[in-house]
């Protein structure tokens, strides 16, 4: 997630909002003149959450008030130089076809490491598989998988909730494939894609996860993006299902964190979130690297390969 300056020259208070979306059943940001923005009311605490993330998403289904794609103009996927362009299954039970781009690699008895890479912004573009490289020529199969409502794909744009079910599946496409070691299978994500990568390492194992310029606090980032917003913002639960740092104690493997020098830094949310996590002895780290939000990646992308081969 990415700090974005916004301005904000029409809101309703609080009160008003929340009646107003009470009674029409609409989103605050749907009630507001075009242009006008709405914001978002962040608790002085950010909750901690006691039952497991897994656990709390079996039972939670978000409310989407507004059926929208992905809130970026893309083009349709193609196959960019040195992958192979493969399909899984995407959406609520596998119920649509998403496009994701492998590496070329030949199965054999000798099991091959994988990574699952959740690429940033919302939308998937050649760019994004060409920063992939260094992890197939370090011996790592990788798989790039775009989520719903993007490039002109189907599904509903839901704001990290349904998009980490796509991350979900996509993980579960890539560690099934011949020759994978479901045993050093590993998960990284820039930005938008960080955000995912740690709602998903709470939901299931991975060997070691390398989340890069992640947010953790949806409350913040829907008032940055509050044309982003499609979910009932009246019912906390839809932040706090789409907020990594209330579920700390859930991450299920070891972490590092990483973040460009030149971008907001670490700040009191991901400390929280570490604090939650290492109180119940998750091996959980961070470190900043030289760069900007998008320079950083190529460098975060060397120190994730160094990060998942101490677990090879």
């Amino acid at each position: 997630m990415t700090d974005k300056r916004i301005d904000k020259p029409f809101s309703f208070s609080p009160t008003r909002r929340s009646l107003l979306a009470g009674t029409f059943g609409l989103s605050a940001a749907a009630l507001l003149p075009k242009g006008a923005h709405s914001e978002v009311d962040q608790p002085p605490v950010l909750p901690l959450e006691r039952e497991d993330y897994a656990k709390a998403r079996e039972r939670f289904h978000t409310h989407l008030l507004r059926k929208m794609p992905a809130p970026e103009k893309s083009e349709p996927l193609g196959t960019p130089p040195g992958a192979r362009r493969v399909t899984y299954p995407g959406g609520p039970n596998g119920s649509i076809e998403l496009v994701a781009w492998l590496s070329e690699y030949t199965p054999s008895k000798t099991l091959k490491p994988a990574v699952l890479f959740l690429h940033g912004g919302n939308a998937t573009g050649d760019g994004h598989w060409a920063l992939m490289k260094p992890f197939w020529q370090a011996g790592f199969v990788v798989l790039l998988p775009s989520f719903r409502g993007e490039n002109g794909q189907q599904g509903n744009y839901s704001g990290f909730y349904d998009e980490t079910s796509d991350a979900l599946s996509a993980a579960a496409y890539l560690e099934n494939l011949p020759g994978i070691d479901k045993d050093r299978f590993f998960l990284a994500g820039h930005s938008n894609g960080g955000t995912l990568s740690l709602l998903a390492a709470m939901t299931r194992k991975f060997r070691a996860a390398v989340p890069i310029s992640a947010g953790v606090n949806s409350w913040r980032y829907f008032n940055r993006y509050t044309d982003e917003l499609c979910f009932d913002e009246t019912d906390p639960q839809e932040f706090i299902m789409r907020s990594s740092v209330c579920f700390g104690h859930s991450l299920k493997c070891p972490t590092l964190m990483l973040r460009g020098t030149q971008e907001r830094p670490f700040d009191a949310d991901h400390e929280l979130l570490m604090s939650r996590a290492t109180s119940v002895g998750t091996k959980i780290d961070h470190q900043l690297l030289p760069g900007t939000h998008n320079g950083v990646v190529p460098h975060a992308v060397d120190e994730s390969i160094k990060f998942f081969n101490a677990f090879t």
